[in-house]
C-alpha cells in the first residue's frame, strides 16, 4: 500500500500537553474507541492509545483530525496488516 499513497507533504502531528492531538494527512480512520484510534496517513498506519480519547474534529476531504484525551503513546506500523486476521494489526490493539 505504501506505492499508492501519494505524499503531498501535509502531515503533521501536534500535541498540546498530552492532552490534545492534531493529526494532517489522515486518509481514513480506520477504528477507534475511547483507548485507541487507528487511521491511515500518507506515511502510514497511526495508532494512538491513551484514555479517554475522543475525536473533536474529523475532517478527510482536508485530511485532518483531532483528538482529546490522556495521550499515552502514538506510533506507526508499516509493516502490518490492518485487517482482521489473527495476526493483524486490528486483532493486536482490541484483545
Amino acid at each position: 500500500m505504501a506505492d499508492e499513497r501519494k505524499y503531498t507533504g501535509r502531515h503533521h502531528i501536534s500535541i498540546d500537553r498530552r492532552e490534545r492531538v492534531v493529526i494532517t494527512g489522515v486518509v481514513e480512520v480506520i477504528s477507534f474507541d475511547d483507548e485507541a484510534i487507528v487511521c491511515e496517513t500518507e506515511m502510514g498506519a497511526l495508532i494512538l492509545r491513551g484514555h479517554n480519547l475522543h475525536v473533536n474534529r474529523l475532517n478527510l476531504d482536508d485530511g485532518e483530525l483531532e483528538v482529546d484525551g490522556e495521550i499515552e503513546n502514538i506510533g506507526y506500523e508499516d509493516d502490518m496488516s490492518l485487517g482482521r486476521g489473527k495476526n493483524s494489526l486490528l486483532s493486536r490493539i482490541f484483545k
